[in-house]
This record gives structure tokens, sequence and C-alpha cells, in this order.
């Protein structure tokens, strides 16, 4: 997985509508293999990333589960430890 694509289900405040754009857009690209679409391929580039964040959007907001929601604070400073370890 895209190490750039971060998990958005089940946190408080739940994930924005921009947050799940980027992460279809680093999904797309990826995919692509290019960062910025040439101008012949930019109108499937941007329809593929906004049916992905749509897609996404409904899966998120249909999604259940028993676990209490993730603190994003806390999860962040879990991420910066891992990253610390793993670049030391």
């Amino acid at each position: 997985m895209c190490r750039n694509i971060k998990t958005l289900f089940n946190f408080d405040p739940p994930a924005t509508h921009d947050e799940i754009r980027d992460a279809a857009l680093q999904f797309v690209r990826k995919l692509s293999g290019s960062n910025k679409p040439s101008k012949k391929n930019e109108e499937a580039f941007f329809l593929a990333v906004d049916r992905i964040a749509e897609a996404a959007h409904d899966m998120l907001h249909q999604m259940e589960t028993h676990q209490h929601p993730r603190n994003r604070e806390e999860e962040a400073v879990k991420a910066k430890a891992r990253s610390a370890l793993r670049f030391a």
C-alpha cells in the first residue's frame, strides 16, 4: 500500500471530503504512474479521482465498528514514533 494513503475510517472527527479526495488522488497517481497527467489524459485522470473519492466516501459512511473512534493526535504521535524507529 502506498505510504501516503492514510487510514480514514473510525476517527473522531470523521474524515473530511478533502482527506478522502486526497487519498483518491494518491491512489490514481499510483495506478497511473504519474503525478500530473498530460493534457490528453487529464479528463480521464480526474474523472477517476472523482469516482474513487465518491466510492470511498460511501464506503466510509456505510462501515460500522464496535471500536471506539481513534484520536487523530494520538495516532499522529504513534506514527511519528514508528517513523523515528524506522529511520533511526
